[in-house]
This record gives structure tokens, sequence and C-alpha cells, in this order.
């Protein structure tokens, strides 16, 4: 089977429509679909129900689209392996990130790296933190960059930041003159939150709960950045990651405050599919990053 036709019915059921995986192969919707119907053709079975949208995979489907992945993992493993003879310091990789890591600190992580590997590129995809769990699990990036993630059977996560998480105020906020904050004294604030079905909020919940803190909910997000606007915007307090705030502490747009007790930090990690064949470019990636935390531990 032409490995560009198992591209194409692994990136058919990622993306859950034939027009968006006709356009990453490069083809017309009308090729990919005679494709697929030859396909399932010479196989007997239906790979996907066509009557339902967006398109779903049936049981058939899922064996054959888990062959699909197999054979196309197989083929990126023996391409690293003979790359790897070579020991060439060309190539790509592939980084999927969630949004909070922070573009400023990247952009500095990308100078590094060109400066070390001048003929390599470096691809970047900012994502949630489930798409990019999601992009390692499918061999869509060779890292991924996310919070609130521990190893598993089919996933390394390895140890990168213990990032400080702070009490973030508007500069007009009458606790913005202050170094530190007690928790007690969040009691009855309005706050900006995160949406309940994040790690993060779950953290910062527990927190306030442990130092019978009660505050008032006034907005919450599924994002970071939008959580930062609300209080520049003096929408209320909220509690992040001091390293995300960087740009904002520069523009004197946010004051950061440090909690007291100092017990909230938000573990990021680098993962990668387990068994995974790493590319040279992609070793020398993690490695730059690797330092990156030692030098940020220090």
């Amino acid at each position: 089977m032409a490995l560009a036709n198992l591209r194409l019915i692994r990136d058919v059921a990622h993306h859950h429509s034939v027009s968006k995986a006709a356009n990453l192969n490069g083809i017309t919707q009308s090729a990919a679909s005679q494709r697929i119907r030859e396909l399932e053709t010479q196989l007997g079975v239906e790979i996907f129900d066509h009557s339902r949208r967006p398109l779903t995979v049936t049981a058939a489907g899922k064996l054959y689209l888990d062959y699909c992945r197999d054979v196309l993992r197989r083929h990126d493993e023996l391409e690293t392996a003979l790359h790897e003879l070579t020991k060439d310091s060309s190539g790509t990789v592939r980084v999927a990130a969630i949004y909070s890591v922070g573009l400023s600190e990247v952009s500095e992580i990308e100078a590094r790296f060109a400066t070390r590997l001048p003929d390599a590129e470096l691809r970047i995809s900012y994502l949630r933190p489930d798409k990019v769990y999601e992009a390692v699990m499918e061999d869509e990036a060779d890292l991924g960059l996310m919070s609130y993630v521990e190893s598993s059977r089919d996933v390394v996560a390895l140890p990168w930041r213990e990032e400080e998480m702070v009490v973030a105020v508007a500069p007009n906020h009458r606790f913005a003159k202050r170094k530190s904050i007690p928790a007690s004294a969040l009691d009855g604030e309005l706050f900006v939150g995160f949406d309940e079905d994040l790690p993060i909020n779950n953290q910062i919940e527990r927190y306030l709960r442990d130092h019978k803190v009660n505050v008032e909910m006034a907005l919450h997000f599924d994002n970071l950045q939008m959580v930062k606007e609300a209080v520049a915007h003096g929408a209320g307090i909220s509690i992040v990651p001091k390293r995300a705030m960087r740009d904002e502490l520069l523009q004197r747009r946010m004051i950061a405050l440090r909690l007291d007790p100092a017990e909230l930090y938000r573990p990021v990690r680098i993962i990668h599919r387990r068994g995974k064949v790493f590319n040279e470019v992609s070793k020398e990636f993690l490695t730059l990053l690797r330092e990156d935390e030692v030098s940020n531990a220090a």
C-alpha cells in the first residue's frame, strides 16, 4: 500500500474531514474521495461512516487506522535511523507547545537553536494541552511542551520547569505596591480563574481551600492569555505562573506578588512518544531544552 494513501487515511481520521486531509496531502477533494472508495473496495469494508458528519471511523476502519499509523511510524523510524548513520546536522524537529510557554521565550530558544544548527529547521505549533499530547501520540510532533502531565505507558514526560505561581494584579490595584501577600488577604477578592476542567484550576482551588480562602469568581477562561488580559484590565486578581507574565511585567501592565506561603508551582514537562527514535536535530533540540532546565534551576 502506498505511503501516500496511508497518510491520507490517517489525516482524514484525525481531522474528520476529507477536504482538510486532501489539502494537507496536496491533492483535490475528489481525488482523495476516489482513493478512499478504491481502498474500501479492495478491503471489502468501509473505513469511514460516510453517512455521518463530521466523518467518523468505523470499527473496521479503526483496525486499518492502527495499521496505517504503525506502518508510517516504522517508516519514519527507518528514515531517522538511516539519517542517524550520516550524523547530518540538517533536518527538521517538530515541536508542539502550549500557548503559555511564551512566544518571546520561544524566540530566544529558536535563536540559540539557529546558532547551534544553522542548517536545521525548527517547526513550532501552539496548541491546547490536549492537542499537544495528541500531536505527540500521533507522531505529528517529535516533542511536546506542556504542563501537568506525567509519564505513561505511551508517553515519556521529562522534567523541564517548576514555575512559581504568584498573585497577578493590575497596576492600579490596592495590592500593587506590595512585594508579597499572605494567602489570607485574598479572601473575598474578585478573582479571574481558569475553567473547571483544567489541572491548573484544580491546583489553585486546592491551595485556596487548604488555606481557608474564599474568592469571588468574576471570570474564568480556558487559557492563560485571556486570564492575564482580564487581570490587566482590572476585572480581578488571579494566580498565574510568574514566568508566563514576563512580557506584562516588562511593560508594567501587571504586578506579580509572591504568595505566602509559596507552595504553588506549575510543572512544565517535555514529552515524547515512548520508543521514539530521534534524528540528530531533535536530539540537539532536546539537549538545548534540558540545558535551559539546568540554567533555570541554577
